[in-house]
């Protein structure tokens, strides 16, 4: 299928297209502009073995593309106009959309599940918005270790110390095709967290796939390593990534009534609630990012919901009609916002097409919420639930959910395959 041509900036010579894989991180080719209008218009081949490899690059034999079939081709067509990175002159970024060789959408292609849902929605008369919030560390490339020793939440002075990088990545990314609402230091050394505008759900999760990438890059001009994994570190807060969700319709929000929540809004929270323990997955896909899922450290352990509470598991933000909105705060800083938001969103409509009712609203400590409904603390209870989820099979699709399943279960057969540092300091001289 034929795409358009987009324009590129003045002065470009090389144009860097790629897409969200498996994990949400955004793979690609570097083009010459020479060849942007073929692009273009016939898209850039590539394997389609980049959905079906892990956040390492390894590949396995998967039931949609494997050495059986060779790992065929796809095509990527961009989707925006290209931006001009401020840092590297000459190079313009943008993200695409994958196809077939058959012009159809690719099976296990992530953004695709969220598309889907997209569509649901458009027919039940709703816009979707997604706000989100990200957090990550910015590290010493040789080292690994923050460079600071300080926590210092929301110090201002913090913030200037750290604004020789942070103050790039806000102001950079911001210039070029995301909207970025503010930043600051976060809960531990070298931690921070950037906030996104919001914006339609499909532009929402393609601006956080655009976003981690580019970050990235923007840390290493600056001599740093910045990494949204989940936990890095065991004594210090771990990275969260938070999704703001509103449903508009005939120009207001669906969720609102005087500024506060209305049934729509009930129904929809109600919906996240019933999937959280099963879509649990969704908001990582490794052991490392259950290890942020404990009791008293701002990630939420249960189902429970409430008015401006950051101790449950859907936070509910009031004020003005425009501002009403539910924020589910499991997620890690790792997960693929395609998937994330995808069943987040399916949730949702459901709760509303049945009119189901949420709990009662939880004030007080959520983690101390006796008949909450836990939600998973160990990948081992996330898979086991996946597993035995038909929500989840049929928001993903057989092909992707089998995909994104197996990589959960390799990822667990890496970690149990290991003798860690702390058994060898702990048995090696005792027994």
């Amino acid at each position: 299928m034929a795409g358009e041509v987009f324009k590129l900036p003045e002065g470009t010579h090389t144009v860097a297209l790629g897409i969200g894989d498996l994990n949400g991180v955004m793979r690609g080719k570097r083009i010459p502009s020479t060849h942007w209008e073929t692009t273009c218009k016939s898209g850039n081949a590539l394997s389609i073995a980049l959905f079906a490899i892990d956040m390492t690059s390894d590949v396995w034999d998967t039931p949609y593309v494997n050495f059986g079939n060779g790992y065929p081709d796809m095509h990527m067509f961009p989707i925006m106009e290209p931006v001009a990175l401020p840092w590297e002159p000459g190079v313009a970024f943008c993200i695409g959309r994958a196809e077939g060789m058959d012009h159809k959408p690719v099976p296990i292609d992530p953004r695709q599940v969220l598309i889907r849902q997209i569509e649901r929605a458009t027919a039940m008369g709703y816009t979707v918005n997604v706000g989100t919030e990200l957090e990550f560390y910015l590290l010493d490339k040789e080292t690994l270790k923050p460079r600071d020793n300080d926590i210092q939440v929301y110090s201002l002075v913090r913030a200037a110390e750290m604004e020789h990088v942070l103050g790039a990545i806000r102001q950079q990314i911001n210039e070029t095709c995301i909207p970025i609402e503010q930043s600051n230091p976060e809960y531990a050394p070298g931690q921070v967290e950037v906030n996104i505008r919001y914006g339609e759900a499909l532009q929402a999760a393609d601006r956080v796939v655009m976003f981690r990438t580019l970050v990235k890059q923007l840390a290493t001009e600056h001599d740093y390593l910045a990494t949204f994994m989940a936990k890095p570190f065991a004594d210090q807060s771990g990275s969260g990534f938070h999704t703001h969700y509103s449903l508009w319709k005939d120009g207001k929000n669906a969720f609102a009534d005087n500024g506060k929540l209305n049934a729509v809004g009930r129904n929809f929270v109600a919906g996240l609630q019933k999937r959280m323990a099963e879509t649990a997955l969704c908001g990582s896909p490794t052991p490392n990012g259950f290890r942020r899922r404990q009791p008293y450290t701002f990630c939420p352990i249960n189902s429970t919901w409430g008015p401006d509470n950051r101790t449950v598991g859907i936070r509910i933000i009031e004020g003005a009609d425009s501002a009403v909105r539910a924020e589910k705060r499991d997620a890690g800083a790792d997960c693929n916002p395609y998937l994330l938001i995808a069943t987040d969103l399916a949730a949702g409509l459901d709760g509303i097409e049945q009119g189901l009712e949420p709990s009662p609203a939880t004030l007080g400590n959520a983690y101390e919420a006796e008949d909450a409904e836990p939600i998973p603390t160990s990948i081992g209870e996330a898979i086991e639930a996946a597993r035995g989820s038909q929500f989840m099979k049929d928001v993903l699709g057989e092909h992707m959910f089998e995909l994104y399943l197996q990589q959960s279960e390799r990822e667990v057969g890496f970690f149990d395959d290991q003798v860690t540092q702390v058994e060898v300091d702990r048995y090696i001289r005792n027994f």
